[in-house]
């Protein structure tokens, strides 16, 4: 009889993983750049399927921000999990949802311009709320997990009423569908051995979309660029102490009142670039 499943320690949740990049295999549309980490879909609406080239460790956000939009196509980008090796996947599915699930060990959530959050048990689904300031909460808590949000949270590009759009850009929301949004997947192990599936979108977690994963075997992050999302690179995160860089960020935030305000400070270029697109 096999032995029960462990619960994942505390400490392996912090382990700072490695950088995240594409898998070699992935559906016949996608072009992969030399780097891993920019997956363009470069014909139809279908066989976008892209794969993390390594598993997820618990806790790891496999983190997308939307590069490039194609009109004409209904429906957007697609992110999951799959305990399925993608190497093993001759040919790999046209889509996502239903051909990959169909496959089974695969779990997918399709992303749509509303109503992406999950509700609980006995609950109806929350209406969006505000996104609580990156000052104010700089954290993302999830079970146990503690990730910062500077990097999870897409900002659109800073124009001459973008001030007014953005009310003080720390607090900058797009749409989920829309360029420059960022959204991840990751799974957070449970007692019983398993593990939820949750997706982050912009900064917020949107609950758990699938339960009872399991932390016994590899588990791939899944994006399916589908339809009217054409292009997508990958986000890296920091999971330990937050770098100078992003240290200065949050100074440069407490003192401007809008994104254009930077292009008059008295700093490098590159970090004004940073505080403003990043």
């Amino acid at each position: 009889m096999a032995a029960a499943p462990q619960p994942v320690p505390p400490e392996a949740l912090y382990r700072e993983p490695p950088p995240t990049r594409f898998h070699e295999v992935h559906g016949v549309n996608i072009r992969v750049d030399q780097s891993g980490t920019r997956a363009t879909r470069v014909e139809s609406f279908a066989n976008g399927l892209c794969f993390s080239r390594e598993p997820l460790a618990p806790g790891q956000v496999f983190l997308v921000e939307i590069e490039e939009k194609e009109l004409g196509w209904c429906g957007h980008l697609r992110l999951g999990l799959t305990a399925l090796d993608p190497g093993s996947l001759t040919p790999v599915p046209e889509y996502s949802l239903p051909d990959l699930v169909s496959l089974g060990r695969s779990w997918v959530f399709a992303i749509t311009r509303h109503h992406n959050r999950v509700a609980t048990e006995g609950q109806e689904e929350e209406p969006p709320g505000r996104l609580p300031g990156l000052l104010d909460e700089p954290y993302l808590h999830i079970e146990q997990l503690r990730i910062p949000r500077d990097r999870l949270v897409g900002r659109s590009r800073p124009g001459r009423y973008s001030h007014l759009l953005d009310q003080l850009y720390e607090l900058n929301v797009l749409p989920p569908t829309a360029r420059r949004s960022r959204l991840g997947v990751l799974f957070c192990p449970r007692p019983d051995g398993t593990a939820d599936m949750h997706i982050l979108i912009n900064g917020e977690d949107m609950g758990p979309s699938a339960r009872g994963l399991p932390t016994t075997q590899p588990l791939y992050a899944v994006v399916d660029v589908f339809a009217s999302t054409k292009s997508v690179h990958l986000v890296q995160l920091e999971y330990g102490l937050p770098s100078l860089q992003t240290l200065c960020r949050i100074v440069i935030q407490r003192n401007v009142i809008h994104r254009l305000a930077i292009d008059g400070l008295h700093l490098p270029t590159g970090l004004k670039d940073f505080c403003k697109y990043e």
